[in-house]
């Protein structure tokens, strides 16, 4: 007998296979089935069907029974085929999949995934178990499993769901509030597939959500142009942003619109064309050598010497909105030239018509300018030579004796002691000696003018509330119908100032006894002008209508002149001297003591407070800061440093006792400190750095 093996994907195919190789047919041969094929997982383990053929020898004696062998071997052959394709659909999931028959033994207590689906394969000796983490529900059995880890049984019938998320673009356009600016949000939609991928078995696995995120921006060109439409939006449109929004993966904001802003102009203002600045230091002189007697230069101007230009102001171009309205720029002021001694103004140039130091003061818009000659004065400053009082620079070589008086318009310089004297300068003092019980004051102008301004800023504040509740008032039927509105405003504002405002008054005597005390420092009128105003219309109140309007405009100076006062001046206005003892120092400027200290005294520094040495008992202040190398004093004398809330104070050495008030907040060392740094922090409270 000829007999031979064949294999084939199938049966059918090695069959064919081996009767095409025995050249014969199904009826000649014993078939013998040695293997059925079988479909590994991704081809793994896959085998191949095995058959052996053999020739019969007896095949045509029993070709008559052939038939009927060949029938049955056609119907077991069929019979295992029906069997082999029929094994997926038992082994169907979730019950099993094809690797549970394949690997029983392998996969025996595990779990697996494949396809989104959940095998799982029960053991007498472990049970597969299941993390479930977020953004996926697992059902058993159609209910879902709450636990997030939990047992599996073959038994059972599991289901893993994922949810997708879709979100809608979204956007929005806003417009500012002076319409210069129109910007469009938008927020772009997507669409987040999930699934699960593929976990291979084992006894305990966590499933695992995967997410793939498509953006969405369905923006509307058209859609943004009728918003920009309804908006009344006209001028000054950014396509390029626009088409940049339609094409954004991310929210972003962008200026659709933009509107153009007024050009502001500028107020006239001054070219200075000569020095008016002391200079000091030590010079070379032409032999290489230095004088040290001559250490300050002060400047000086001829007769016709243009010592500075004055420049109108420029006007500033309209800006307009999106909705293309015109916004105005900001009114341009000229500069108001006060001419002094010494000086005249010709086509817009300040000229000096005198010799002299040539001294220019601006605040604000105004403008002050002269010739300030120097006065000499030899010898000591007492009842023989009486008291000095001068339009310029004063030099005294002596001393200025007990209770004699020194006033000028510009700089005071003495060389020697200063004692039980008062000293009034527009611009600094300097002095080379000491200064005992004394008063001394430098720029007493500009700290009346802070003083004053102080004073308006609080006045203005009850004034704009008085106007709001006239405003008020003057609106409903009872006052038009009352004489009030006949009359004038007197007779109401007297019940305000003596039912609602009770503190008004005081505040408006306090400015106008400021004014009254500082009058011959005040060169401006209109300080003395407000006093008068004010006295009008809430201190006398006459007879005279008064109207609504008139008070406005009165508030309106009063904001005119806080603002000013606020304004920094340039002015030479500082005191310098070595040592001050139980005197009284005010200056707007910088207050240098830089000799061995001060004691008792009090000092007001409208700039920076230095004291080189110590200081011992009093109370100093310095608007800009304070730097004090000792302070404080062993037999308890209160000595208190102060400067405002935003400045610091530093002090090399603080003996116990010592306070310092920064702001509102006080502090008092308890002990001896060194190299002190103290400021507020933005809680208010005092800190050293």
């Amino acid at each position: 007998m000829q007999s031979i093996v064949s294999k084939g994907k199938d049966i059918n195919e090695a069959i064919s296979l081996g009767l095409e190789i025995l050249e014969t047919t199904k009826e000649k041969v014993n078939i013998e089935i040695m293997q059925h094929d079988e479909k590994g997982f991704l081809g793994i383990r896959s085998k191949q069907a095995i058959v052996k053929l053999t020739k019969s020898e007896h095949a045509p004696i029993t070709f008559s029974t052939g038939d009927l062998e060949s029938q049955l071997l056609d119907m077991i052959i069929k019979k295992e085929e029906a069997e082999i394709n029929a094994s997926p659909i038992i082994l169907d999931p979730p019950k099993l999949d094809t690797l549970s028959k394949i690997y029983p033994d392998e996969l025996a207590g595990k779990v697996w995934i494949k396809d989104g689906q959940l095998f799982c394969k029960s053991s007498p000796t472990h049970f597969p178990m299941v993390t479930i983490n977020r953004g996926i529900k697992l059902y058993r059995n159609n209910e879902m499993v709450k636990e997030k880890t939990a047992i599996l049984s073959e038994k059972d019938i599991y289901e893993i769901k994922v949810e997708n998320e879709e979100k809608e673009t979204g956007w929005k356009v806003s417009i500012d509030e002076q319409k210069l600016k129109v910007r469009l949000y938008v927020e772009p939609g997507y669409k987040i597939i999930r699934s699960v991928p593929d976990i291979n078995a084992d006894h305990h696995i966590e499933i695992i959500v995967e997410e793939k995120k498509e953006i969405h921006n369905v923006l509307n060109y058209a859609d943004v142009m009728k918003k920009l439409e309804d908006l009344r939006v006209i001028h000054g449109f950014n396509q390029d942003e626009i088409l940049k929004a339609m094409e954004a993966s991310e929210p972003t904001t962008f200026e659709i619109a933009t509107g153009m802003k007024p050009k502001q102009g500028k107020d006239g203002w001054i070219e200075i064309k000569v020095a008016t600045e002391i200079e000091e230091g030590p010079r070379e002189k032409e032999d290489g050598r230095v004088d040290f007697r001559e250490i300050k230069t002060i400047p000086k101007a001829e007769r016709g010497k243009v010592i500075a230009i004055v420049h109108p102001p420029t006007p500033g171009q309209i800006g307009y909105t999106v909705t293309n309205e015109p916004i105005p720029a900001k009114q341009t002021l000229p500069l108001v030239i006060k001419a002094g001694k010494g000086v005249a103004v010709a086509d817009g140039k300040i000229v000096a018509t005198e010799p002299g130091r040539p001294k220019i003061e601006q605040r604000g818009q105004l403008v002050k300018a002269s010739i300030i000659p120097k006065l000499r004065h030899f010898g000591d400053v007492n009842l023989k030579s009486g008291n000095i009082r001068f339009i310029g620079d004063v030099e005294i070589t002596g001393e200025i004796e007990e209770r004699m008086v020194v006033e000028a318009e510009g700089d005071i310089t003495v060389h020697k002691t200063v004692n039980t004297a008062s000293i009034t300068s527009s611009g600094a003092i300097i002095s080379y000696g000491n200064i005992i019980s004394s008063e001394l004051s430098a720029g007493k102008n500009n700290m009346l003018v802070s003083e004053l301004g102080h004073l308006l800023g609080i006045i203005n504040q009850h004034t704009e509330k008085i106007i709001d509740l006239i405003k008020q008032l003057i609106q409903s039927p009872a006052f038009k119908s009352s004489d009030f509105s006949r009359g004038g405003l007197q007779p109401l504002i007297r019940i305000l100032l003596e039912k609602k405002f009770k503190n008004f008054p005081p505040l408006i005597k306090n400015y106008i006894e400021a004014v009254r005390r500082g009058e011959v420092f005040l060169e401006d009128e209109v300080w003395r002008m407000t006093a008068v105003s004010l006295s009008q219309l809430f201190l006398s109140l006459t007879n005279e209508v008064t109207s609504l309007d008139r008070i406005i405009q009165l508030s309106e100076k009063m904001k005119e002149l806080h603002e000013l006062s606020e304004n920094s001046v340039e002015p030479n206005s500082y005191i310098t001297i070595p040592n001050a003892l139980n005197s009284k120092l005010y200056c707007s400027g910088n207050v240098l003591i830089l000799g061995q200290g001060c004691v008792n005294t009090k000092v007001h520094a409208g700039g920076i407070l230095k004291i080189s040495g110590i200081l011992r008992g009093g109370e100093v202040y310095g608007r800009l800061g304070a730097e004090i190398n000792e302070a404080g004093a062993e037999s308890g004398t209160t000595t208190v440093i102060a400067v405002p809330g935003d400045q610091k104070i530093e002090i090399q050495k603080a003996l116990e006792g010592t306070t310092i008030k920064i702001g509102n907040v006080k502090h008092t060392f308890k002990e001896t400190r060194y190299h002190i740094n103290a400021r507020l922090d933005e809680n208010e409270r005092v800190i050293f750095e």
